[in-house]
């Protein structure tokens, strides 16, 4: 493709090699490092005039080392005479700080989409934004796509009991995801309200649907430290569930994530590689992940081509 140049910050290299392996071209060269005193440090290693530019890095890892980086590169492409850089970030960073939920609470994603905006970027390629309405903190193009086209065709080619499964949110929140994926399989779904005492720490759940003797696919957007998943998934063994799947977007896992998943009831732990998965798949074996390369791959290709991405919310390109 010409006039494209597309670059991998440090946060998931192998995830921008797909990408780019997918389209047909090589990583631009870039070399980040961090001077002595822990600034970052970023060399542009070919010229970008007059190119349409791709960084790909996502809010994963050393998140504001990352984020960091992402910005000097946009602003480094935007100031050598670039003619668009588009910031492609598979896991948008701080997108739960999204409301204030309580006085004086900070909008932090609203800030995120300030400096992203400031720094240079002419349009965002996201998967999966928390909160849809992240969208409108843009004055600049957002492109929000979707895991639901690679999360049917998993459950489809996976699940051999897909069509007698019920798949079920784990809050409240997640209802609007569910029902559109319950839809499309033609299958029921159920919700599981949860009460919160405070951040990272659920209270008590209520199971509301029937999941006895079914297959339950528990779908949401993200996993931290997956205390609401495997007290989800809890609720719905005691309920008569046969099997627990859970599958998520980004599967960010920290703190004792691993040990309370290898300690839950799942079947498997389905994850996209919005995020890097390799080391925790070591030391966790129901960690398996969907690729979603391809679908980052198409919408950087429609983008730079002047072609319409919506046939991506639906379809997974071939």
């Amino acid at each position: 493709m010409p006039n494209i140049v597309l670059f991998s910050g440090s946060s998931h290299h192998d995830l921008s090699q797909r990408v780019a392996d997918r389209l047909g071209l090589d990583l631009g060269k870039v070399v980040t490092k961090k001077f002595s005193n822990q600034e970052t440090s970023v060399e542009i290693g070919e010229s970008v005039r007059g190119e349409d530019v791709y960084i790909i890095q996502s809010g994963c890892g050393e998140i504001n080392d990352n984020l960091m980086e992402l910005l000097i590169m946009i602003n480094a492409c935007k100031i050598a005479s670039s003619s668009r850089v588009t910031a492609v970030i598979p896991c948008f960073p701080y997108a739960r700080q999204d409301k204030k939920d309580k006085s004086r609470a900070p909008i932090s994603a609203k800030l995120v989409a300030n400096m992203l905006s400031v720094a240079g970027a002419d349009h965002i390629i996201t998967m999966d934004l928390h909160a849809s309405q992240i969208q409108g903190f843009f004055d600049i193009p957002v492109d929000n796509l979707y895991a639901e086209p690679a999360v049917l065709q998993w459950i489809k080619e996976n699940i051999p009991e897909w069509r007698n499964c019920i798949i079920v949110s784990p809050d409240a929140g997640g209802a609007k995801r569910v029902t559109s994926i319950a839809d499309r399989l033609n299958v029921e779904f159920a919700l599981i309200h949860k009460e919160r005492k405070k951040a990272n720490e659920v209270d008590r759940m209520v199971l509301v649907g029937d999941v006895k003797d079914r297959v339950a696919i528990l779908v949401d957007d993200m996993a931290d430290t997956c205390g609401t998943i495997c007290h989800a998934a809890e609720k719905l063994v005691s309920a008569g569930a046969t099997k627990v799947y859970a599958i998520l977007t980004h599967g960010i896992f920290s703190g004792p994530a691993l040990s309370r998943i290898n300690n839950a009831s799942f079947e498997a732990v389905v994850v996209t590689n919005t995020i890097p998965q390799e080391e925790k798949m070591k030391h966790c074996p129901k960690i398996q992940f969907i690729d979603i390369s391809m679908i980052l791959a198409e919408a950087i290709r429609r983008t730079h081509n002047g072609e319409s991405v919506s046939y991506l919310f639906s379809h997974v390109p071939l």
